[in-house]
């Protein structure tokens, strides 16, 4: 059950002492054979704790099989703003969504429900993480840069990528609940996948939220231009299709603020994230379409500059 799993991780997470190992041995209750990892990132500001979970399909990759495999990962910047700001903040509900998906799947391969295709899981826990100015509310930042993160992050095995980030602190999607993106591929902004609506439709129960992007979202943080949030940063340091999962509200909520986590969104989240990896891994769910990804390519040519960070860095 998901939530019974968000909650307890909410409880390990809402800590000024939280830490990867604390995560680890949560995940490792649940299967002790889980392939779970940890290890500090040190940064200029400081570090954070990498959390990685693999978990085998019945024919994915790490079983020498055929099947896909889907990357799930938590951005965010921190857990928490100590000492700015006590206790666990709106920032990470990203982390909270991609760990309690990665304790339920590992709760079902127990249970004898094990996906076709292998998953990646990965995220960090960080409770006291600087906070950065940003309109139209304060960013939260992170004690390590955006290029390490994608480094740790974003592995090549992967074939697609959702990656769930609180999206509270814009104008841009204004509904509480969750939102994906376009799918974004090598520097282009691709159409929204029907497979994925139709996914998002029956995870929520609700007509499907998309919410917008601009070129400028896309391009790797550190050029000086402005971005909606991380949300697609991994896109810039991969191959594979990236989909962005926006937890959001009406109002413009700081990364920062504390008290601003609901529950029922974070668990729509880590559903919709878990429905698409069953989707996906039997080769029911495509990101994008390649045939006319194909075409794009030869009308206009490669975009994958826009993963650069510009003129003079490619």
């Amino acid at each position: 059950m998901v939530l019974k799993h968000l909650m307890e991780i909410y409880d390990i997470l809402d800590d000024s002492r939280a830490s990867g190992e604390k995560v680890k041995k949560y995940l490792l209750e649940i299967d002790p054979n889980a392939d779970v990892e940890t290890y500090p990132v040190k940064g200029p500001k400081g570090y954070t704790d990498m959390v990685r979970v693999r978990i085998p399909g019945k024919n994915g990759k790490m079983s020498k099989g055929t099947a896909k495999t889907i990357g799930l990962l938590g951005r965010l910047g921190g857990i928490g703003a100590r000492p700015e700001v006590t206790g666990f903040v709106s920032d990470g509900d990203g982390a909270l969504a991609a760990l309690s998906a990665a304790a339920e799947l590992l709760s079902m391969a127990k249970k004898g429900d094990v996906l076709e295709g292998d998953v990646f899981l990965s995220t960090h826990v960080c409770p006291n993480a600087p906070t950065m100015p940003h309109k139209p509310v304060p960013f939260m930042g992170s004690p390590v840069s955006m290029v390490e993160m994608n480094r740790e992050e974003v592995i090549d095995d992967l074939d697609a990528i959702l990656c769930v980030d609180t999206t509270k602190g814009n104008r841009i999607y204004n509904k509480r609940g969750i939102a994906i993106s376009p799918t974004v591929k090598e520097g282009y902004i691709l159409r929204v996948s029907e497979d994925l609506l139709s996914i998002l439709e029956m995870a929520t129960g609700e007509l499907p939220g998309v919410f917008a992007l601009s070129t400028q979202d896309i391009t790797p943080y550190g050029n000086g231009v402005f971005h909606l949030n991380s949300i697609l940063q991994p896109s810039t340091a991969t191959k594979a299709p990236v989909v962005g999962v926006a937890i959001t509200t009406q109002t413009t909520v700081p990364g920062c603020a504390s008290g601003a986590t609901h529950f029922e969104d974070v668990e729509q989240a880590a559903r919709f994230m878990i429905e698409t990896a069953k989707a996906f891994g039997t080769g029911n769910c495509h990101f994008y379409d390649e045939e006319e990804y194909g075409h794009l390519m030869s009308l206009y040519g490669s975009m994958n500059h826009l993963q650069t960070l510009g003129k003079g860095s490619c």
